[in-house]
């Protein structure tokens, strides 16, 4: 899975020939070559709740979407092939069609609070749900609600980590509750021992 293989054309291979960087990433096409995901990427995979995909279609246009759901909804089904539950949306369909159109597609998965992206190169694959009603047990996420249209698997032609560069660290309120939880609980206990005082206080 050599990305840069992949991703570096002859048109891409002369601009950074012109721009002084030819060099370095010759070097890292013959150097990079990973054998499907580690655990680290499955980890990562594991952890996301979104992701980006872009596709093209006929007109020609690059689309590109950004598909959400809950923490661990991507899953990883080997070291080759990552596949989601494609939920019900605005039923515009521009994704599905693209894909139908042109299965190779690309993929983003970003994480803010680890200011983390791995970038991949995939072949996507429409699979219907009547068809394959194992697959929708294995992919379906537990305790969310939503209405599934059919599936989507992804099957990863190439990856590459990108530099954390620009990317500013996000949390959700769920991180923040649980990063806050230790000052919160002690900001309790003294407002507790506040009170024992005040009383003995009083008393007195």
């Amino acid at each position: 899975m050599n990305y840069a293989a992949l991703a570096f054309t002859d048109g891409i291979k002369a601009i950074q020939e012109r721009m002084g960087s030819r060099n370095a990433y010759e070097r890292m096409e013959r150097m990079t070559f990973t054998e499907g995901l580690t655990a680290v990427e499955r980890n990562f995979i594991g952890q996301l709740d979104s992701f980006y995909l872009a596709s093209s279609g006929a007109n020609g246009f690059p689309y590109i979407q950004h598909r959400g759901g809950p923490k661990g909804f991507i899953k990883v089904l080997d070291d080759q092939t990552i596949g989601i539950v494609d939920f019900s949306g605005n039923r515009q369909y521009i994704s599905v069609g693209n894909i139908e159109h042109n299965s190779k597609v690309s993929l983003m998965l970003l994480s803010y609070p680890l200011r983390a992206r791995l970038k991949l190169y995939a072949e996507a694959e429409i699979v219907e749900i009547r068809n394959n009603p194992e697959l929708f047990t294995l992919l379906k996420p537990e305790d969310y609600k939503f209405k599934p249209e059919r599936l989507l698997l992804f099957h990863i032609k190439a990856y590459d980590w990108n530099c954390p560069q620009h990317i500013t660290p996000r949390y959700t309120l769920e991180e923040l509750e649980k990063v806050n939880q230790p000052k919160d609980q002690y900001i309790q206990q003294l407002e507790r021992e506040i009170k024992v005082l005040r009383a003995k206080l009083s008393d007195s």
